[in-house]
């Protein structure tokens, strides 16, 4: 894959109306595609991010019957000027974080 190649991550999400709300209004990501309540894909700078729904090709059930489930431990990674003022700015916006910042290795 050449080294401009763009990436796509696919991100599992109950409600495809309310991911785009908050990735767009609280996240500055773009819609390309909405297909509610299936599917959606944003994109900010680089990155697209498929956000699929429960009625989405990616909710199938596995072949052993397991369900694809959203929540999980997926992270996406953003390089910010300013962490603690990003950090407050969302809180101001009533996003809520599941945890204090860590540091470390």
């Amino acid at each position: 894959m050449p080294d401009d190649a763009t990436v796509s991550v696919r991100y599992l999400v109950d409600d495809v109306e309310a991911a785009l709300d908050f990735y767009t209004r609280h996240l500055d990501f773009t819609v390309l595609t909405a297909f509610p309540p299936a599917f959606a894909d944003v994109q900010r700078g680089n990155l697209p991010l498929l956000l699929s729904g429960p009625k989405s090709s990616a909710a199938r059930a596995m072949a052993d019957g397991e369900q694809p489930v959203p929540g999980g431990w997926t992270r996406i990674h953003f390089i910010v000027d300013d962490l603690d003022r990003e950090i407050a700015r969302l809180e101001g916006a009533g996003v809520p974080f599941r945890n204090e910042v860590v540091t470390g290795p």
